[in-house]
C-alpha cells in the first residue's frame, strides 16, 4: 500500500499526505510546499509517507 501511495506523492503530492495523515498540520504544509515548487512538495510527501 506505502508503494501505491508513494506513486500518488510523485504525482500529486497533497493527496498522498492527505491519504495518509488527512487534513492535519502536514497536509496544509505540503500544499504549501508544493505551491512553492513541486519538487518540494514531493520530497516532503515521500518523507511522511517513508516515516510511518
Amino acid at each position: 500500500m506505502d508503494l501505491l501511495r508513494i506513486i500518488v506523492a510523485v504525482i500529486l503530492p497533497p493527496l498522498g499526505v492527505f491519504l495518509e495523515v488527512g487534513l492535519s498540520r502536514q497536509f496544509w504544509l505540503n500544499i504549501l510546499l508544493t505551491l512553492l515548487g513541486y519538487i518540494p512538495g514531493i520530497v516532503h510527501a515521500v518523507y511522511i509517507i517513508a516515516r510511518r
